[in-house]
């Protein structure tokens, strides 16, 4: 064992470091990227399957493939684009099909989805290539054809009901194949996709590439699939490096961090293709040689909407290296919100609740501290009786914990064991869509949003600078000293940018763990000034 300096130095950056993991090497230092333009670059090697009735393999593409449908798609998806030929509208969206058959545009009407400048967003644009729906042959001259014959629909406009569902179809006629695609739509931005050929010929179908709306440095965007084991499988931005093929899965989806677009298909799987642009962005592909058949969504990622389509698909909600406790602590959030009707007051039930679960742990943790500031004094005494015999040294050190009962290293495993349950409320708070344009106090409109007054941030920077005054240290090295001193400021200036909703979870866990703290040390001064009485 080390003398107590290195203990105690290690007891506290270790808390520090694991605080800072979080929100300074994991953010990126909460830079936002910027949106990322995708090209098109499907790769040599793509193997997958659809079902019973399809080959097990998939053909390889050729290296020339990638290069044609490149083209293909940069010279052809802005004329297609402005080229419709369907309309689907709902009270939640408004949707276009262009002449290649593909959901070109995809508009959410809901007024709490509308950007900052009030404008209604769409989730498709020329940098979401490739478009929902677009199919890309293994044959070149078939798939060459394809890019450059248009669809046709039976009908120019649909209009969809809140409780009812109408069906498009389209038609493309190339000279040795034809190409039917029915689509069933539905009023909260699901879909049905039947896909027939007239005779067999390789190809891959996508959901599209994910929305661009929310894409920051301190989210996951990219790739999901659900698998036939209901394993996940996450592909990030910018973080491909090889196809990768899944067969047999359940569900696929690419996200931001607010919205997707997504195929599924929990009766009959589906395989996958993972591909990469450019960029190294995944593209999803799934593989077929005649028909095919699956469910999909456009839209955001509202627990209460994919669960109306069918609960499996909040898989669709991916919350990172703590999914498996975010996913029950939204759903206790949700349950709060039930009865309270405001995310905000919401956030602080959680908080205190969570808090009190903890305080077993919490109460450990400060009763070692204040053990450790009164063992101060004597601890001292023996470095510098047995500095020249660091042997000695470390044993008198062991006998005078094992005496009064204390551990420096034991106030830092309540911490480690609370940091699992923080960091997925952290998540959740930031991934939670059902925070946009949510109010809580008269100052804040929307929780998704930093607090535009920063009032939250500099309660939160006060709350924790208190709790260091109060809080027994017993740092004797300077620079350490200055380091504390001074993260409350670099806290604070960290959650300016912050959700307000996550802002606000901080700052009443910080205020906690003040109470806690100020209780503890009255209790232990207290219980001290009753056995020096004695």
């Amino acid at each position: 064992m080390v003398n107590n300096d290195k203990a105690q130095q290690k007891r506290i950056f270790l808390a520090v470091v694991l605080s800072f993991v979080f929100f300074i090497i994991y953010d990126y230092f909460f830079i936002p990227k910027p949106p990322l333009n995708v090209e098109q670059n499907l790769t040599e090697e793509q193997n997958s399957s659809q079902n019973a009735s399809v080959a097990n393999e998939a053909p390889a593409l050729k290296n020339t493939d990638s290069k044609i449908l490149n083209d293909l798609n940069q010279n052809n998806s802005e004329n297609s684009q402005n080229n419709i030929i369907a309309e689907i509208k709902s009270e939640h969206f408004d949707a276009k099909i262009d002449s290649l058959g593909r959901i070109s545009s995809f508009i959410l009407k809901d007024e709490k989805y509308k950007d900052k400048d009030g404008k209604a967003i769409n989730l498709i644009s020329s940098e979401n290539s490739p478009y929902p729906l677009e199919i890309r042959f293994s044959d070149t001259k078939t798939n060459q054809e394809a890019f450059n014959v248009n669809y046709t629909a039976n009908e120019k406009e649909l209009f969809i009901d809140e409780n009812s569902s109408k069906t498009l179809h389209l038609t493309q006629k190339l000279s040795k194949l034809e190409i039917q695609k029915i689509i069933t739509f539905y009023p909260r931005g699901n879909y049905e996709i039947e896909v027939k050929l007239s005779q067999n010929s390789p190809y891959f179908i996508t959901p599209g590439f994910r929305p661009n709306i929310a894409v920051d440095s301190y989210t996951i965007h990219g790739v999901l699939v659900l698998d036939d084991k209901d394993t996940i499988h996450t592909y990030e931005d910018e973080d491909m490096d090889n196809d990768e093929n899944i067969k047999n899965a359940k569900m696929t989806s690419a996200f931001d961090r607010y919205y997707a677009t997504s195929f599924y298909n929990f009766d009959k799987t589906l395989n996958i293709t993972i591909s990469k642009d450019a960029k190294q962005n995944p593209l999803i592909f799934a593989y077929s040689d005649n028909e095919f058949k699956a469910g999909g969504y456009i839209g955001a990622k509202d627990h209460n909407t994919l669960k109306s389509i069918d609960p499996r698909l909040e898989a669709v909600v991916e919350y990172g290296w703590f999914t498996f406790i975010a996913k029950p602590m939204f759903a206790f959030l949700n349950g709060i919100h039930n009865y309270t009707k405001n995310w905000g007051w919401a956030i602080i039930i959680m908080t205190l609740i969570v808090r009190v679960v903890l305080f077993p742990l919490t109460y450990k943790s400060m009763i070692s501290m204040n053990k450790l500031k009164d063992l101060a004094p004597k601890m001292k005494d023996i470095r510098e009786r047995y500095k020249a015999d660091p042997q000695k040294m470390n044993t008198h050190m062991m006998e005078l914990y094992r005496k009064h009962g204390a551990n420096p290293m034991s106030g830092c495993l309540p911490i480690l064991l609370q940091i699992p349950i923080f960091f997925a409320i952290y998540r959740v708070l930031l991934n939670a869509i059902e925070l946009k344009a949510a109010p809580w106090a008269f100052w804040i409109h929307d929780l998704s949003l930093m607090d535009p007054y920063f009032i939250l941030p500099i309660l939160m920077g006060l709350t924790m600078f208190a709790q260091q005054l109060i809080t027994p240290m017993t740092i004797q090295d300077p620079t350490q000293a200055k380091i504390m001193k001074f993260l409350p400021l670099i806290f604070t200036f960290f959650f300016l940018a912050f959700p307000a909703g996550l802002t606000l979870y901080w700052f009443v866990n910080n205020l906690c763990s003040l109470v806690q703290q100020w209780v503890i040390n009255k209790l232990f001064a207290r219980e001290h000034h009753r056995k020096e009485s004695e």
